[in-house]
């Protein structure tokens, strides 16, 4: 274990924090808030341990799968640590593990909050708390990589692995530093484009940002009580379509850059990720409809819940705790799925669900003709062994932690349905559940162990369960 290297990338990370809360502090000054002193103050903070991590003499530089796994989570973990200071120290979330609660919620693009008055948190808390959906869309450490990449060889790549969302990561060109590069460069792109349209559609600038942050990192921390309802349609449908075009994977737009459009829309990924919005939303518009004045209300935030939800965005513009059974029951396994692999959404991820559902085929043709050699494929490329088997272990260890984070959870008393949408909201990165922690409730009446679990959940789910597990493995501490 490479211990000095693993301080130094964390040194950086806290380096890169105190650079990020340069916007929170403006908006503080803005607005002329006293919480600027608690951004100062992080700052500080943030800067001291950066600069006397990165004083530390490396002669080996080398980042293996052990290092780059273990640098990730401790980095998201000091991200969260330190990013919880400002909410603490101003006071507007006196209590620590709420604010460390409330900014691991953010920084995993989760949207879960304890907070039962938005509103009440000043400007500058308001606008850290979904410029961090911003931060953790992409990852951290992939916007380190595009400034400052690994020297050792593959380390890059091994960083990125560790932090992407999906089954698999591949550099779209030759050096990891053009690709992340390539990544951020979309992502901020695409961030402008809806910032410009909320404005014309009449957003206030401090709302476009909020909301686009939120939406980007398909996080869904709101600056309302009643999260999106009071917005109108016009600006709703602009966050629906940016939430869809968000979770998709961000390899497609890099396609479309290529003029290779043909190849982008033939990937079966994207295709199924938007036949099961179409579907849902067709099914959830029908069983709603007595519900609302007329079809287009009902279509209207139908497509947007689901799209809130499958994205594992979290916006809400209406309370579908409310809704009919089916609705929920739809939106409960919309949470399961997720978006696309490369995209900024959480969930299982859309070419999981195809891959094992494409294994269970195999299995079944297999046992009808056992003599038969059959190989997965996807997009006409055969899927490796490797990946399969991580996909297995994927969905084991994703059980397990479910039914061991429902089990502790449980303790507090709070009814099935709230435990159960609670860890799935929290593990999937999706924000709200259902009963007590619908979209009209939040994360409040939950213990500080229960909390803790829950953050746990976020972080594992964020990062694809392993970088976080793998902290726990005495081995890995060896050197």
């Amino acid at each position: 274990m490479n211990y000095k290297m693993i301080i130094h990338m964390l040194g950086q990370v806290s380096l890169f924090e105190a650079m990020f809360m340069i916007l929170p502090l403006a908006v503080s000054v803005i607005y002329r808030e006293p919480d600027g002193f608690a951004y100062l103050a992080t700052m500080a903070a943030c800067a001291l341990f950066g600069l006397l991590s990165m004083r530390i003499k490396i002669k080996d530089r080398t980042i293996y799968v052990r290092e780059g796994l273990v640098i990730v989570s401790l980095s998201w973990i000091i991200l969260s640590i330190f990013g919880s200071l400002p909410f603490f120290i101003s006071g507007d979330i006196p209590h620590f593990p709420d604010a460390l609660f409330e900014t691991a919620s953010g920084f995993t693009t989760t949207g879960s909050s304890i907070l039962t008055d938005v509103e009440a948190l000043s400007k500058s808390n308001l606008f850290w708390r979904s410029f961090t959906h911003w931060i953790g869309g992409m990852g951290v450490l992939v916007f380190i990589l595009a400034f400052l990449p690994m020297k050792a060889g593959g380390a890059g790549m091994r960083i990125m692995r560790a932090e992407s969302p999906g089954p698999s990561v591949s550099k779209l060109v030759p050096k990891v530093k053009t690709t992340a590069m390539i990544l951020y460069s979309i992502y901020l792109s695409l961030t402008v484009f809806q910032i410009i349209l909320l404005l014309c559609a009449g957003t206030p600038l401090f709302d476009s940002l909020t909301l686009t942050f939120g939406s980007a990192g398909t996080g869904g921390f709101a600056i309302k009580n009643d999260s999106l309802a009071g917005y109108t349609g016009l600006q709703q449908s602009i966050v629906t379509a940016a939430m869809i075009l968000f979770g998709i994977n961000f390899n497609v737009y890099y396609l479309l850059l290529r003029k290779r459009a043909s190849q982008a829309f033939r990937l079966t990924e994207v295709r199924v990720y938007l036949a099961v919005i179409a579907v849902s939303v067709l099914l959830i518009t029908v069983n709603v409809i007595p519900m609302f004045p007329s079809f287009y209300e009902a279509f209207h935030h139908a497509a947007f819940q689901v799209a809130s939800i499958i994205t594992t965005t979290g916006f809400s513009t209406a309370d579908f705790n409310a809704w009919p059974p089916l609705s929920q029951t739809i939106l409960v396994i919309l949470m399961f799925i997720g978006a696309c692999a490369g995209s900024t959404g959480g969930g299982i991820k859309v070419s999981r669900i195809i891959l094992l559902l494409k294994g269970v085929r195999k299995e079944i043709l297999m046992t009808c003709h056992p003599r038969s050699v059959k190989k997965l494929k996807m997009d006409g490329h055969t899927v490796s062994h490797e990946v399969i088997r991580s996909i297995n272990a994927f969905i084991i260890i994703y059980a397990v932690i479910f039914v061991v984070s429902l089990l502790i959870i449980s303790l507090d008393s709070m009814d099935l349905v709230t435990n159960f949408t609670a860890v799935a909201a929290t593990l999937n990165n999706i924000g709200p559940g259902l009963n007590a922690v619908g979209p009209c409730g939040n994360f409040s009446s939950f213990s500080d162990l229960s909390k803790f679990v829950l953050m746990f959940d976020m972080l594992a789910g964020r990062l694809e369960l392993m970088p976080m597990l793998i902290l726990f493995v005495p081995s890995t501490w060896k050197k």
